[in-house]
């Protein structure tokens, strides 16, 4: 496996790490528990290190709460990566809305350390920046919890460079979390040039374009229940033409004896050594299968035909609220 230092840390890791989000929430019904801690741990058994969770994640924190169960008795072969900001009701899962103040960070923390089931958590983001809160003051509060050894390094998810920029004058920050794909490249203007000025990693979620890529939607049909089907590129005359776009992607593959999906993964983490890529399944051989990226070599002119799609993607990644809470 390719390794990669965390940003500014001496922390290394492998290049493809784990996002937990869908095995409790948003893609269907939540996975079973105890097939969900069998499956955590075989894809720990397949050398992958970085595990990705937030507190709002399934309702009562349920995500973090599964990772910690199933990594209990085996912490030091694992990174823990969550995230606060976005509130809840731990009752229902109702959204009651953002709080990054220090007060909510210092309150996230605790529980999150109590729900993981660990002293320390490895890198703990911002999982939006709250337009109420200077991200001075939240930046500062999260060096606090540096300080006291609760957290290892900081991050923030979907910021905007300048707010990088401002957030690194208080601490160093080590990562920032942002959907990156072969569809979605609208960070690389003005995110990315802000992490390699500041040594952030950018940690890319969704680089399957929440499964686009793989080239399943050809044959699979999305749940009524599944929270894609909230989002524009996966509603209507949008929707197909984007899994249109993946024929091309497809047809890349067949010449190269791999998959659509070891494709989209290899374009990622080929950006560059500063990049880490989260990927995501309930099924341990899509995951196995997606590991293949590793081996995966692209030419210039496969390059240059992969970075031509974007362009012609429909439909912004999420709705209305959800883009006007990124680029914060």
């Amino acid at each position: 496996m390719q390794k990669r230092k965390l940003g500014n840390t001496e922390r290394e890791l492998p290049a493809i790490g784990f996002g937990c989000m869908g095995l409790s929430e948003f893609y269907g019904a939540p996975m079973e528990k105890k097939a969900a801690i069998q499956l955590i741990h075989q894809v720990i058994e397949l050398g992958v290190q970085h595990f990705d969770t937030a507190e709002m994640y399934g309702v009562g924190s349920a995500n973090e709460s599964l990772l910690g169960k199933a990594i209990a008795d085996r912490r030091d072969k694992v990174f823990i990566a969550t995230k606060f900001g976005p509130t809840r009701n731990f009752e229902t899962g109702e959204f009651t809305g953002l709080d990054g103040s220090p007060e909510n960070c210092r309150r996230a923390v605790e529980g999150s350390l109590q729900r993981l089931q660990t002293e320390v958590i490895d890198l703990y983001y911002l999982h939006r920046v709250d337009p109420k809160v200077p991200i001075e003051e939240t930046v500062g509060a999260m060096a606090e919890l540096v300080a006291e050894g609760k957290v290892r390094a900081i991050g923030l998810s979907e910021a905007s460079g300048n707010t990088v920029r401002r957030a690194n004058n208080v601490h160093p920050i080590s990562a920032v979390q942002s959907e990156y794909s072969i569809f979605s490249r609208d960070i690389e203007t003005d995110v990315i040039p802000a992490c390699l000025e500041v040594g952030a990693s950018l940690v890319a979620y969704s680089p399957l374009g929440r499964g686009m890529l793989t080239g399943k939607f050809k044959t699979e049909t999305l749940g009524n229940d599944d929270w894609r089907l909230t989002t524009p590129r996966y509603q209507g005359e949008a929707y197909n033409a984007n899994v249109a776009l993946v024929d091309e992607i497809e047809a890349m593959a067949v010449k190269k004896s791999c998959t659509a999906a070891q494709i989209a993964l290899a374009w990622v983490i080929g950006r560059g050594e500063h990049v880490l890529a989260l990927t995501s399944t309930t099924k341990l051989k899509n995951l196995q299968s997606n590991l293949g990226a590793y081996n995966v070599k692209l030419s210039n002119d496969e390059w240059a035909a992969l970075d031509a799609l974007a362009d012609r993607v429909m439909g912004d990644r999420y709705d209305k609220g959800g883009m006007a809470g990124i680029n914060g």
